[in-house]
């Protein structure tokens, strides 16, 4: 009987050793990449359309350089009138929004014209919602325009 005892005593040891190494983790799904990483690679409209007489279209935005906290690349769009820009765009990142600038040229009929567009997008899984404003040589321009990842 003392054996017995023993023998469960023992048994019993080990399995509470056993647990006390016992080791949950957790996997969640979401963006592989998060912070200014998760700007990098080549971003574009969701869709091409005609802009209107107040807006620009098929955004286009290639970050190529990084910081901490901001992301800077080439930038093209086709913006009212016929213009198709070309140039640069920045933007730094806190929590999932980004304030952002872009700046680029566009020759219209000859003309060298001067746009420049800012605003505060909301970053998302694999895409970006970005509201802008801003001016051209033939006038303002803005609306909402979403970026997918590519």
């Amino acid at each position: 009987m003392k054996n017995y005892i023993v023998a469960a005593a023992l048994a019993l040891a080990v399995v509470a050793a056993g647990c006390t190494s016992f080791e949950h983790t957790t996997t969640t799904t979401g963006p592989s990449s998060t912070g200014v990483a998760g700007l990098m690679g080549t971003w574009a409209s969701a869709s091409s359309v005609v802009p209107s007489p107040s807006s620009c279209s098929d955004f286009k935005w290639n970050p190529t350089e990084q910081t901490a906290t901001s992301a800077r690349g080439s930038f093209s769009a086709s913006c009212a009138g016929g213009l198709t820009v070309t140039g640069t765009a920045q933007g730094t990142l806190s929590g999932t929004l980004i304030t952002w600038s872009a700046e680029g040229d566009s020759t219209t009929g000859g003309v060298a014209c001067r746009v420049t567009l800012t605003g505060t997008a909301e970053l998302g899984a694999n895409s970006v919602r970005i509201p802008y404003s801003g001016d051209t040589c033939l006038g303002k321009v803005s609306g909402v325009e979403i970026l997918n990842k590519k």
